[in-house]
């Protein structure tokens, strides 16, 4: 049994304040998380499946607070939901058996290409334009693709999410945000449940985590509706772009 001296609980609590905060307005949230497990000796699906454990409080927690908002209703997001889950308990399940290398290998690339996207757009964030896919086609083709990742590495999860919303669903940037928040927590929780019959979660570390990720994830929700894609789009920046290097260095 892995055990952890006060230095390292305490970098792995910071760690998911942080990562509830970056989640709540840019996603990412792995990020900060499964590395700092990685670091404190946790072995790699372990490490993805208590991620899960700690990255449902944050993602619950941020959905509540932009539904209570008004941004989001999240009785429409029931059934995407559904999907979510299910897509990404396929993912952890495939774990053990799909080769991931080639997944690292594209996502930079990819990540980087968001990054550019944001940056350099010259409207706001905050306008909603037309949608390119149907709400129906979009349950049925964005949300699996990016709850199964979820499920299979996870890490940047709640970023390709929000580029869904804005760029395919047509949502301006703070909107788009608050509709990513209730799919992570179903995919998270379908990882979750997948992770549990192939790996052994930390339970114990990943509910102390998670009790840091609702403080983290309750301020930067509030952030993000006082500052908007002000706030929200050059975090999204900064987090694709550091995702993206720490998936060029695991690679390299």
């Amino acid at each position: 049994m892995l055990e952890f001296g006060l230095e390292g609980l305490m970098i792995l609590l910071v760690a998911g304040f942080f990562a509830g905060f970056i989640d709540a307005i840019a996603g990412g949230g792995g990020l900060i998380t499964v590395p700092a497990l990685m670091i404190a000796g946790v072995p790699p699906v372990q490490a993805l499946a208590t991620n899960k454990i700690q990255g449902l409080f944050g993602s619950g927690t941020a959905a509540f607070s932009y539904a209570r908002s008004g941004l989001v209703d999240l009785k429409t997001q029931v059934g995407p939901a559904a999907l979510a889950f299910c897509a990404s308990l396929a993912g952890a399940l495939a774990v053990s058996v799909l080769p991931t290398d080639w997944v690292r290998l594209i996502l930079p690339a990819l990540l980087v290409g968001i990054a550019l996207f944001f940056a350099l757009r010259k409207d706001p964030g905050e306008i909603d334009r037309t949608a390119r896919l149907r709400p129906a086609v979009f349950s049925l083709t964005a949300v699996p693709l990016v709850a199964f990742y979820d499920g299979l590495l996870g890490p940047g999860a709640g970023s390709f999410y929000m580029i869904a919303f804005v760029a395919l669903g047509g949502y301006g940037i703070l909107k788009a945000t608050a509709r990513t928040k209730l799919l992570n927590f179903a995919s998270n929780l379908g990882g979750l449940a997948g992770f549990v019959l192939v790996a052994e979660p930390l339970w114990a570390i990943g509910l102390a985590m998670g009790v840091m990720q609702i403080m983290g994830a309750r301020l930067g929700a509030r952030m993000a509706m006082a500052r908007g894609a002000r706030l929200i789009r050059p975090l999204l920046v900064v987090t694709s772009l550091a995702l993206a290097s720490k998936l060029l260095w695991d690679v390299l």
